[in-house]
C-alpha cells in the first residue's frame, strides 16, 4: 500500500491539534499514511483494526494509541460498525520549544516518547481514566487544553499498562517497492472482494511465484493472504447486515459461496454469528 505523508496544522491559537471524530465507521477507508507529529488515538468504544507500522490487529471496547512521529499508521475507524467516536491529538515533538525535552521535569515524557517509536497501546485504569480527559479536551479553553495535554502524557508516561506494537529492532521497514506491490493488492481486493480471487492473478501482480507471494505477504502483513481477504469480506458482510439484507445474500454478496463457511468466518473475526451480530448492533 502506498504510505501517503501527510501534512498537519495546529488548530488555531493552539500549538497542537485536536480532532474529534463521530462519524458513520463506512466513512473510513485504507489510509495508510505518516507525518513527523506523534499521535494519540483514543476510540471511546467499539471495536475495529489497528494497524500501526507493521503490526496488524484488531481491538474490542475502544482503544488508546500513541504513535511515535513518522511511524505510518491507519485509521482506527476501519472495521468498526455503526458510529465511530473517538479524539486524536497530534503534536510536534518541539510544540513548547526547542528545549522543551530537555526540561529536568519532562524526563519521563521524553522517555515516553522515545518508546513511542514501536506504538505503545494502553488498556486497564489507564485507558479508562484518560478516556474521560480526552472526552472534555476539545471543549477546553486553549491554555487549559495545554495543560491537560501535558497531565495526559505524563500519566502515559508513568503507566506501566501498555503494549509495545512492534519490536523493538522493527519500526517501519516497507520499502517503497513494498508500498507499490501491497497498494495494488489492497485496490484488488477492494475492488473484487464480492467474487472468486484467484491467487495466482495476485502473485502475477506482484511478479511473485504464488509460494513467494503467500510467504512475503506474511512477513509483512504478519497474516495470511486468505485471513486478510476474509476480514475485509466479513466488515463488509457488517455493513449489509446492518442495511437489513438477508444473510444468505449477504453470504453470497461478499464473495463466500458456501452459508457455513461464511457462518465460521464471520465468528472467527467478530465473535458471534451474523444473524446475533445484527440483532446487537442493528437498529430497533
Amino acid at each position: 500500500m502506498k504510505t501517503e505523508f501527510e501534512i498537519i496544522q495546529p488548530d488555531a491559537g493552539s500549538s497542537f491539534r485536536v480532532l474529534h471524530h463521530n462519524v458513520s465507521a463506512d466513512t473510513f477507508k485504507w489510509h495508510y499514511h505518516y507525518h513527523p507529529e506523534y499521535e494519540i488515538v483514543c476510540v471511546f468504544q467499539g471495536s475495529g483494526r489497528r494497524h500501526v507500522g507493521n503490526h496488524l490487529s484488531n481491538y474490542t471496547d475502544g482503544d488508546l494509541v500513541l504513535i511515535g512521529s513518522n511511524l505510518p499508521h491507519g485509521g482506527f475507524g476501519y472495521g468498526s460498525v455503526n458510529m465511530h467516536e473517538e479524539i486524536v491529538v497530534q503534536f510536534k515533538v518541539d510544540f513548547l520549544g526547542d528545549n522543551f525535552l530537555a526540561k529536568p521535569e519532562i524526563e519521563n515524557i521524553k522517555s515516553l516518547f522515545e518508546r513511542s517509536k514501536q506504538g505503545l497501546s494502553f488498556y486497564g485504569k489507564t485507558k479508562e481514566e484518560l478516556s474521560v480527559k480526552f472526552k472534555e479536551l476539545p471543549q477546553l479553553p486553549h491554555f487549559e487544553r495545554l495543560i491537560e495535554l501535558l497531565n495526559i502524557l505524563q500519566r502515559l508516561a508513568v503507566s506501566t499498562e501498555f503494549t509495545t506494537l512492534n519490536q523493538d529492532n522493527i519500526r517501519y521497514n516497507f520499502s517503497l517497492k513494498d508500498q507499490e506491490r501491497l497498494s495494488k493488492v489492497y485496490r484488488y481486493v477492494e475492488e473484487n472482494f464480492s467474487q472468486d480471487i484467484d491467487i495466482q492473478i495476485i502473485a502475477k501482480i506482484c511478479n511473485l511465484t504464488i509460494p513467494a507471494f503467500c510467504n512475503y505477504f506474511k512477513k509483512n502483513l504478519h497474516q495470511t493472504f486468505t485471513d486478510f481477504t476474509n476480514e475485509y469480506r466479513v466488515n463488509q458482510a457488517c455493513k449489509m447486515l446492518l442495511e437489513g439484507r438477508e444473510i444468505v445474500d449477504v453470504c453470497f454478496g461478499c464473495g463466500f459461496n458456501n452459508i457455513s463457511y461464511f457462518g465460521r468466518v464471520f465468528k472467527q473475526f467478530k465473535g458471534t454469528n451474523p444473524s446475533q451480530f445484527r440483532r446487537n448492533f442493528g437498529k430497533t
